[in-house]
């Protein structure tokens, strides 16, 4: 077979089969190739989902005219500098987009037309590519530009290569892309403008924020996330050695069932990227149920020389020199973070009951009726609730509990109806179907799910004696051995003494095999082979040893479920305030082991809304 070149027009289009594989790729590359000239302002246009027009308007520092054909060249870019020897630096990025291939890709498979008016020149000028037919340079009349910027439109695409459109999924669809793609570089820029336009309508229209660092940032993540998302985040910034890490991460009751609401950013370039996804997945792996996902956006800042960017044609992915110190940075903030957030819930629940609760209007008849049966009873048939629990109550102490919760509830004094004032989760006034517990607070009230409540303190109380103690382990009387692929055997002995930090003990034996010589004593009989080459699993992906983490967390968690208050207890009202009190001073007590909120919370003027006072 003999070995020839292929023509320059089908090697663009087989490059623009790389990098332009949807209208929301050629969006993106274009979009970042506008904040990468400066551009404070960009307004985005398509119709048809992209495939009949884009169009990207900004008024960054343009494009001079000489340069402009050189711009639809391959590998033609302003973003790389060659150095002394005119070696390239490739690990040094400080751009969004760097290799030059996108406007000649698009100019491949569509009708490209740019014009741009660059900085301190008063004339505009345009250039035009069709199918990869490149036109020469000509002057425009480009009134929009009064300092300086460029407007790219591209029409037709994939005209060009008509196979590629019987890929395309409907204009909505490709259209939900585009979308996508702006509202992620618009998180990573709030101190730049962005509309997008739609078949001629407005779909967004973000304005430039003040502060980008702070509470721009948290406006410009509401304005895209959703505005529940501002009041039910909490805000990071932490550094290790190098590395900063920001943003907002939502409250664990906060979440969503896919993973589509992670927005993750590095150096402001918008990733998807598996080391970051297992980092957060660790932060809340038991502050969550199994299906359900944090919403987050986080920010990772470092040196361009300690990430590389270039592993993807879509630069979607990224490699951090050391990942380890990212993944820790990461989990530890979201850690601390929340922990810091104490009982908070999110606001959300509340609202959820609220939309539940609608005003009941009693028909007529049943007026008549009820003012008919009033007059029957006589004085006196009738007593007010006292709100107290009988003498004979199942007391609190004879439940199962761990024993610093039982002296705390022992030594907590009797409430002054004046408490409510001064606990954010109030003081008790009542219990409700045995089951919950209603509350006041200086402004509203509040309703406990007293077993999932008491759920999360035992299960918190477990996690710390666990974390004092150690994992007990219990030694097999015959060691197991594990045959593994070598590289699993490694990874696995290469973690030993973090293993051993959870009950685990190995050793490795010979190549490709494990010894197990003890296993936590939680577990009971443990299938070795199975835990270990899930354990190598995670290793392999996440960098953590996640599955006997978690099996060690499901059985503290099971534990706790059965050894709490079950619902159907009757509780004191000392009883019910000394649950209230843990509450408020054990970290992620506004959920259950299983994610769901512990307590609601309805702020009296929304109750008053309910009954037509305000």
């Amino acid at each position: 077979m003999t070995i020839r070149r292929l023509p320059p027009e089908a090697v663009n289009r087989i490059a623009a089969g790389e990098v332009i594989e949807r209208p929301a790729a050629a969006v993106k590359e274009l979009v970042e190739n506008a904040l990468d000239a400066g551009a404070r302002r960009v307004a985005v246009r398509i119709e048809r989902g992209g495939l009949g027009l884009i169009s990207i308007e900004d008024d960054g520092g343009g494009i001079p005219r000489d340069e402009l054909s050189l711009a639809v060249e391959r590998h033609a870019t302003s973003k790389l500098t060659a150095g002394a020897g005119g070696d390239v630096d490739l690990l040094n990025i400080h751009t969004m987009g760097f290799r030059g291939e996108a406007l000649p890709s698009i100019g491949a498979v569509a009708r490209l037309a740019i014009t741009s008016k660059a900085r301190g020149v008063s004339e505009a000028w345009a250039i035009e590519v069709e199918g990869g037919a490149l036109q020469p340079v000509k002057p425009s009349a480009w009134a929009a530009l009064s300092e300086s910027g460029t407007r790219v439109e591209v029409r037709d695409l994939f005209f060009a290569t008509p196979a590629r459109l019987k890929f395309m999924k409907s204009e909505r669809a490709e259209m939900m892309a585009v979308s996508e793609v702006v509202k992620r570089l618009a998180m990573a820029r709030p101190d730049v403008a962005f509309s997008l336009e739609h078949d001629g309508r407005a779909s967004m229209r973000l304005s430039a924020e003040a502060d980008p660092e702070n509470e721009g940032r948290r406006a410009r993540l509401a304005a895209i996330l959703g505005a529940d998302f501002a009041p039910n985040c909490i805000a990071l910034d932490q550094v290790r050695d190098t590395v900063r890490l920001s943003g907002f991460a939502g409250l664990p009751t906060f979440n969503r069932g896919t993973r589509e609401h992670q927005h993750l950013f590095v150096n402001g370039r918008p990733v998807k990227d598996k080391l970051i996804v297992g980092a957060v997945r660790a932060a809340y792996q038991d502050l969550l149920a199994r299906d359900r996902h944090p919403v987050a956006a986080l920010f990772l800042d470092l040196s361009p020389s300690e990430v590389d960017v270039n592993v993807h044609p879509a630069k979607t992915e990224v490699r951090f020199r050391d990942a380890a110190l990212v993944r820790g940075l990461i989990v530890g903030a979201l850690s601390h973070a929340l922990a810091g957030a104490g009982h908070r819930a999110s606001t959300t629940t509340a609202a959820s009951a609220l939309g539940a609760v609608r005003p009941h209007y009693t028909p007529q008849p049943a007026l008549r009726a009820w003012g008919a049966a009033e007059e029957a009873i006589a004085p006196g048939d009738f007593m007010m609730p006292s709100g107290r629990v009988e003498a004979g109550a199942p007391s609190f102490a004879n439940m199962i509990a761990p024993a610093d919760l039982e002296a705390a509830i022992q030594s907590t004094p009797p409430h002054d109806p004046e408490d409510a004032r001064f606990f954010p989760l109030g003081a008790a006034r009542a219990q409700i179907h045995e089951t919950y517990i209603v509350a006041q607070t200086e402004d509203g009230i509040v309703i406990v799910d007293q077993h999932a409540a008491h759920e999360r303190l035992v299960y918190e109380r477990m996690k710390q004696m666990l974390a004092n103690g150690g994992v007990r382990r219990q030694g097999l009387l015959i060691p197991e051995v594990v045959e593994l692929d070598p590289s699993e055997a490694e990874s696995l002995a290469a973690r030993a003494e973090e293993l051993a930090q959870l009950g685990l003990v190995i050793e490795p034996f010979g190549a490709g095999a494990i010894l197990v010589r003890e296993t936590p004593a939680l577990l009971g009989h443990v299938d070795a082979a199975g835990m270990l080459k899930d354990l190598a699993d995670d290793i392999a992906e996440l960098g953590e040893a996640h599955a006997l983490k978690e099996r060690l967390e499901e059985v503290c968690s099971s534990i706790a479920c059965h050894g709490s208050i079950r619902a159907g207890r009757r509780l004191t009202g000392d009883e019910m305030n000394s649950l209230l009190r843990q509450m408020e001073a054990t970290p992620f007590s506004g959920q259950c082991n299983h994610g769901r909120p512990t307590y609601v919370e309805l702020k009296l003027a929304d109750i008053e809304k309910l009954f037509g006072r305000r």
